[in-house]
């Protein structure tokens, strides 16, 4: 199937996924970077600030950004490292996956270049696979190693979901696990609660995640399910309140960015 991209002007390339019900997303070229979908009623599922321009060097904040070969400030490089500030490909010659039927997919390809090797010295190949089905978007990110050498990195996609108002969400499947609490200088915790609820500021890492959480949207009466599969011993879930996609609530959160 050919691919819909859309050029506009110094703005970056973006590709647009059409399926059969009428549900959509798009993609940027610039960071491989989903920053829109919308169901068949066209309700936007994702968050994006309404100051994001899609317009390179600058970083959309929203979205589903992609954190290679750094996630957050957990190493030496940039935060989330680089390949959200780089321009993608398309993939002529994907690796070969199962076959995506009614689906509307785009593959991406990054490669390391002369200026990524100057701060990161590992050759790589960072594939991305974006399939849009009836209520389902998948991403499936491959890693491959081009270097004569091992090396070890950290991914995530960071998943903005647009919600109502904070109050009335919930996040289901992380109760007993361990998390990182960034507000308490990454301090180490146990979760207590059978669910978690937003009355306050969070910034947290949750370590060894289920494959299936659940966010759910009391007032627009909507369940994102998260499904992920393969990294589990890297696995995270990050969640962070802040103020342009939830409600605001506390000092730090008016002036809280991770993407910024």
């Amino acid at each position: 199937m050919p691919v819909n991209m859309i050029e506009e002007g110094d703005r970056s390339p973006r590709i647009i996924l059409i399926e059969p019900t009428g549900s959509t997303a798009e993609v940027l070229l610039y960071g491989a970077q989903v920053i829109s979908w919308k169901n068949e009623r066209r309700e936007e599922l994702l968050f994006r600030s309404n100051k994001a321009l899609s317009k390179p060097p600058k970083s959309i904040r929203g979205g589903i950004p992609i954190c290679f070969p750094q996630f957050y400030n957990f190493g030496s490089l940039e935060q989330h490292g680089f390949a959200r500030n780089r321009l993608w490909s398309l993939d002529d010659s994907p690796l070969p996956l199962s076959p995506a039927n009614n689906h509307s997919t785009v593959d991406l390809i990054l490669k390391s270049t002369e200026e990524d090797l100057k701060t990161w010295p590992h050759r790589f190949e960072l594939r991305l696979r974006v399939s849009l089905s009836t209520n389902k978007l998948t991403l499936i990110p491959r890693v491959r190693n081009t270097d004569s050498k091992a090396f070890s990195f950290t991914f995530a996609l960071c998943n903005y979901l647009s919600v109502s108002d904070i109050s009335e969400v919930r996040v289901e499947g992380l109760e007993t696990l361990d998390y990182l609490d960034n507000l308490l200088q990454k301090g180490r915790y146990t979760e207590q609660a059978d669910a978690i609820t937003f009355d306050g500021e969070i910034d947290r890492v949750y370590l060894s995640t289920p494959t299936k959480i659940a966010i759910i949207d009391h007032e627009k009466k909507r369940t994102y399910v998260l499904r992920k599969e393969g990294m589990p011993d890297a696995a995270a879930i990050c969640l962070t309140m802040m103020c342009s996609c939830m409600e605001p609530l506390g000092q730090k959160s008016k002036g809280s960015s991770r993407f910024s």
